[in-house]
């Protein structure tokens, strides 16, 4: 199989629980709750996504085989792989991210974090799951490290997931025209409900990719 892959960049992790840490991105092209074109927006399950996921012309995009993506990853991050960590997205990574290719990303040294929408199950394998459910979508994967709620989201009420298996609850602020007044109502949420965290798109406070 060939894997479809719109870029992949070192960074460092800007959201969640691991915000902060030294990771490649591996973003695969395609999600199955928006096809990525403006036009299709409005309409779309997740209508407020950021992110281009659109074909294979990003950094180091392309389509591989699941060795030499493994390999191109390795050489974004270097001979020392002591803490090696990749976090694969999207789009929705869960629509290619499988065995083979689990198997030679560690086979590369890497911890692997992934970040769905919870529409797919998670195959066996990955060190970190983050799932961030979507209004309006049938999530099937209500299990994982961490929660991830970008707020506030219509027909989403944060008191419905709690029962769902995560070790970590984090509401993110949307960005969006309202960014002030939706901060501020997660601040006060997460002071009134200290169950949840507050996470924030620290690469984009830092201007980072």
């Amino acid at each position: 199989m060939s894997y479809a892959v719109k870029e992949i960049f070192p960074t460092l992790q800007g959201e969640g629980m691991q915000a902060g840490r030294r990771a490649v991105f591996l973003r695969f092209a395609g999600c199955n709750l928006w096809s990525g074109r403006e036009a299709d927006r409005e309409s779309a399950v997740c209508s407020f996504c950021d992110t281009d996921f659109i074909g294979t012309d990003g950094e180091n995009g392309g389509r591989y085989e699941a060795a030499a993506l493994a390999a191109r990853a390795g050489d974004l991050w270097g001979p020392d792989r002591a803490q090696a960590y990749i976090v694969c997205t999207g789009g929705e990574p869960l629509l290619q991210l499988d065995a083979p290719l689990i198997d030679a990303l560690h086979g590369e040294g890497f911890e692997i974090a992934v970040e769905s929408n919870g529409t797919i199950a998670a195959p066996d394998g990955i060190d970190w799951l983050c799932v961030s459910p979507k209004s309006g979508s049938e999530v099937v994967q209500r299990s994982g490290d961490e929660l991830k709620l970008v707020w506030p989201q219509e027909d989403i009420d944060p008191r419905a997931l709690r029962g769902w298996d995560f070790d970590h609850f984090l509401i993110q602020p949307m960005d969006c025209e309202q960014a002030e007044a939706v901060r501020a109502a997660a601040i006060d949420y997460v002071r009134a409900h200290p169950e949840w965290r507050l996470t924030l798109q620290t690469h984009k406070l830092l201007g980072i990719p």
